[in-house]
């Protein structure tokens, strides 16, 4: 048998162990809140703005917007062609933009035209979806330039 000396420094060792288990996912926590937001991302050669229309909408001429380009990412330099089609963006296999990003949910995101409008609308994420600093919530319409950022993956019409 063992002595209860044993005993009680095998507790205390274990309890130990158990307390730098949980301050160690604590610190994994605290670094993951700190760096999930959208970080800041500065455009250069910025398109020209939308013409404002007598109803107060903002539109672009139908061929100032022709592409979604990845600008960040594992598929940074990915291109894909705007032709009046809905594009989804996801982790599924069958969307139109397939992330493997860990922060990206199954059915993310949905970019589509109205009116030679395009709308940028959040599928329910988990995550989110953000345009600039701003969290979607509800279809936004979308400006030539503007930063669309789903996880690690940002991306932009021009």
């Amino acid at each position: 048998m063992t002595s209860p000396l044993a005993i009680q420094l095998m507790r205390f060792a274990f309890l130990a162990l158990l307390w730098l288990f949980i301050y160690g996912m604590v610190r994994v926590i605290r670094t993951e809140l700190r760096t999930s937001g959208a970080p800041k991302v500065t455009v250069t050669n910025r398109p020209k703005k939308a013409r404002r229309t007598n109803s107060g909408e903002n539109r672009l001429p139908r061929g100032a917007l022709s592409q979604l380009i990845v600008t960040e990412g594992t598929l940074a330099g990915t291109r894909i062609a705007l032709t009046g089609k809905p594009i989804l963006i996801g982790r599924a296999n069958d969307s139109t933009l397939v992330l493997t990003d860990d922060y990206a949910s199954t059915r993310h995101a949905r970019i589509s035209e109205t009116n030679n409008v395009w709308y940028l609308e959040d599928l329910g994420s988990t995550n989110g979806t953000y345009v600039g600093q701003t969290k979607v919530t509800g279809p936004i319409p979308l400006e030539a330039g503007e930063v669309i950022r789903i996880g690690k993956t940002a991306m932009e019409l021009r």
